[in-house]
């Protein structure tokens, strides 16, 4: 039996929910508020999540944070019930992990074909990933995704990919750089943001192809911006690990730049360090090779993995991205403010550049300029911007 947590904290809504689930044959969960929904969340591990948006205390946006850092919840479909239908609060949900909103008041209808819309697409990534490549395992649905994503990519337009911005700003929050997010619009089953295209791809031999992708759609949006007059803004585009150690890599990366007559230093890969450490030899010749063509380099989630100050010392890196994990609720825990401030003195001992992620709160951002941070992102400043939303808030910044 499916099981739906709901966490609602007016007792005639959430009452109202339990009934129509329960008469839906819905094994349900109840929590009163957000604190209750994170600890029942982690113990039941249910199929799929409903929760409110504005409730004291613990709110919606904080309950899917902490759900989405959990690895045992950090994929588990998240709905939010709200009345705010303003663009920057589905903004803010869907940056930070949402699968959906349903806005009060709704119908009967309207939310079961919410929830049976990201059960469905649940069920098929998850047949999808389990399958790996395997194709004897594959269900005819299933190959014909797979085959779908193989298209929309070798494709000449890859018209079915839509690029995100997560700004990077500065002390006085002014745009300065910008983070790419690769999402597909899929025909058969709809959007599919990073978090599961990534898996998807990796699963199907083809996180190369979308690498290469991204790299591709982001020094389009490069070019086009210089070929009208913008200011450029640097990009960075995250890397996977098959990606990194490709040996077609480097020459991906030049082409591509090439082709654009692009100026390399507006290209910034991000790499983590989890995938740095896995073969630091190699990592350090493949990043040699991308400081020599140009590109700036920065090391994503620091913090989270097991380098040493030895070893960053050795790798020609330009930015730390301190991970989201310090950064939360950061004013109000003394042991993860130490760490912190800890790394963040370390980058300026190395000469580097810094930028605190995962900043939502005003005591957050207030902390992390105590500490002599001055490059952040987070929904504080903004949630993900489509192309044309981004232009707007340059042209606005720049007024």
């Amino acid at each position: 039996m499916t099981k739906v947590l709901v966490i609602e904290d007016e007792p005639t809504v959430r009452e109202n929910l339990l009934d129509l689930l329960k008469a839906e044959n819905f094994d349900v969960v109840e929590a009163e508020n957000g604190k209750i929904g994170i600890k029942k969340a982690i113990s039941e591990i249910p199929d799929l999540i409903l929760c409110d948006l504005m409730m004291p205390e613990v709110d919606g946006y904080s309950v899917l944070t902490t759900l989405r850092e959990e690895p045992a919840t950090a994929i588990i479909p998240f709905i939010f019930l709200t009345a705010k239908v303003a663009k920057a609060d589905l903004r803010q949900g869907m940056d930070l992990g949402a699968d959906d909103y349903i806005t009060k008041p709704f119908t009967r209808a309207e939310l079961l074909s919410a929830i049976l819309s990201r059960l469905s697409k649940q069920a098929t990534l998850r047949e999808y990933l389990s399958a790996k490549n395997d194709t004897n395992t594959l269900t005819p649905e299933i190959q014909v995704i797979r085959n779908d994503l193989y298209l929309a990519l070798t494709s000449e337009s890859q018209s079915e990919f839509e690029l995100f911005y997560k700004p990077i700003v500065n002390a006085s929050e002014k745009i300065v750089a910008v983070e790419s997010f690769l999402t597909w619009n899929s025909p058969k089953i709809g959007v599919i943001y990073p978090s599961e295209l990534i898996p998807l791809a990796e699963s199907t031999n083809l996180i190369i192809p979308l690498g290469a992708c991204l790299v591709k759609r982001v020094c389009e949006q490069l070019y086009t911006w210089q070929k009208v007059g913008y200011t450029v803004l640097p990009i960075s585009v995250n890397i996977s690990t098959q990606q990194f150690y490709d040996s077609n890599f480097i020459s991906t990366v030049k082409t591509t730049l090439d082709n654009y007559s692009l100026e390399p230093s507006k290209l910034q890969i991000e790499i983590s360090e989890n995938v740095i450490m896995q073969d630091f030899n190699l990592s350090s010749i493949v990043m040699q090779e991308l400081r020599e063509l140009g590109v700036e380099i920065a090391i994503d989630h620091f913090g989270t993995g097991n380098s040493s100050l030895i070893c960053l010392k050795k790798l020609p890196v330009n930015t730390l991205k301190l991970d989201a994990y310090f950064t939360h609720n950061i004013a109000n825990d003394l042991q993860k403010s130490a760490i912190t401030n800890a790394l963040i003195q370390m980058a300026h001992n190395l000469n580097l550049q810094i930028v605190a992620q995962g900043v939502n709160t005003k005591a957050e951002l207030d902390f992390i300029l105590q500490k002599n941070c001055h490059y952040m992102q987070g929904s504080l400043f903004s949630n993900l911007l489509s192309s044309s939303e981004l232009e707007d808030m340059l042209n606005h910044q720049n007024i």
